[in-house]
């Protein structure tokens, strides 16, 4: 099989031949049809975070593809069956957090294209149990950035606790953005948009955004605080000034809720105004496998659109590229399929 590989960090990643993996018990061999290209991939290949992957390794945690080869014990999934391989990739199921609903907090987790390889290959293996079956009339290339941005994004509003009627900013209009904003207008709220780009601030505008921010000239805070104050902004802009500017614009009570990782990088909170205003700063990491169940479905449903761009797995390195300078739209997909 073909598989491009981080040999080194901050190297252009190898498109190289390996053998088939052999999965273990309680795994599935995955023929993979596509996987998305998200930011953390990126991270990964450039070892940023302070945990990091070991070389060598395959990137990519918006795998999906078709069931080809059953490990021992697995009897809920079958051959040729659609599944996507979340950033989740495996949880102990014992912990607190696995227990209690919180299984994306469980220490003991093992994350797709980080600590064991990823789908930027045409074969993988994943944990039968955190494989998810994807719907019938969900496509394999839609269904890629959904497994990542959009389950990651749903569950920030989630944690935000959106209701009908509030106004929620969404910071960062790309691949994560153009799907948070069709989640805020699903939960039936208002939506702010901003970003520095004018094809992202007409894609908003074209996916149901209520107010749009251009922040190359406008002030975030101010814009937010003209319509009262955002009761809840999803920060997903990979920039730490970002994040002040959009919580900037809080109302009382307000929440901010960080998704974007910056390779580095602080967030100064003033404790006066957060004390008298009583807003909260919160974390929020992907999604369980319910949450994605629930993306799928409202997909499934026709409710989402997801913007991408299909691309083969020999333009990984141009692909990135791409992605620092900011030239794409929203997502770009691999397409490991038959013309990929």
């Amino acid at each position: 099989m073909k598989a491009a590989v981080v040999r080194t960090f901050g190297e252009p990643l190898v498109v190289e031949e390996r053998p088939d993996p052999e999965p273990e018990p309680g795994q599935v061999r995955v023929r993979v049809e596509a996987c998305g290209l998200c930011h953390t991939d990126i991270h990964a290949a450039h070892g940023d975070w302070p945990v990091k992957p070991n070389p060598p390794f395959v990137p990519g945690h918006e795998g999906v593809g078709l069931v080809e080869k059953l490990g021992a014990g697995v009897t809920h999934l079958s051959v040729g069956q659609r599944v996507a391989m979340p950033w989740l990739g495996h949880a102990c199921g014992r912990c607190e957090h696995c227990l209690s609903g919180w299984e994306t907090l469980c220490e003991q987790q093992v994350n797709t294209g980080y600590g064991c390889d990823g789908g930027y290959a045409e074969k993988m293996l994943a944990w039968a149990d955190f494989a998810q079956p994807v719907p019938d009339g969900v496509s394999a290339l839609d269904a890629a950035p959904l497994t990542c941005a959009g389950v990651t994004t749903y569950k920030a509003l989630k944690v935000a606790g959106v209701r009908p009627a509030q106004l929620v900013a969404v910071s960062g209009v790309g691949g994560l953005g153009h799907l948070a904003v069709q989640y805020a207008k699903i939960a039936g709220a208002r939506v702010a948009a901003n970003d520095v780009t004018d094809d992202k601030l007409e894609l908003a505008a074209e996916l149901g955004a209520d107010i749009l921010i251009d922040a190359r000239t406008q002030d975030v805070g101010r814009e937010l605080e003209r319509y009262g104050g955002a009761h809840a902004a999803i920060a997903l802009a990979v920039n730490e000034a970002a994040f002040e500017a959009v919580a900037s614009g809080l109302r009382r009570g307000g929440r901010l809720v960080m998704v974007a990782l910056p390779a580095r990088g602080t967030v100064r909170v003033p404790i006066f105004d957060t004390v008298l205003g009583g807003t909260s700063v919160i974390g929020s990491i992907v999604g369980t496998r319910q949450d994605l169940a629930e993306v799928f479905q409202l997909h499934a449903e026709g409710r989402t659109r997801v913007i991408r761009e299909s691309r083969p797995l020999s333009a990984v390195n141009e692909s990135i590229d791409e992605v620092l300078r900011g030239q794409v739209k929203a997502r770009i997909v691999f397409d490991l399929g038959e013309g990929g």
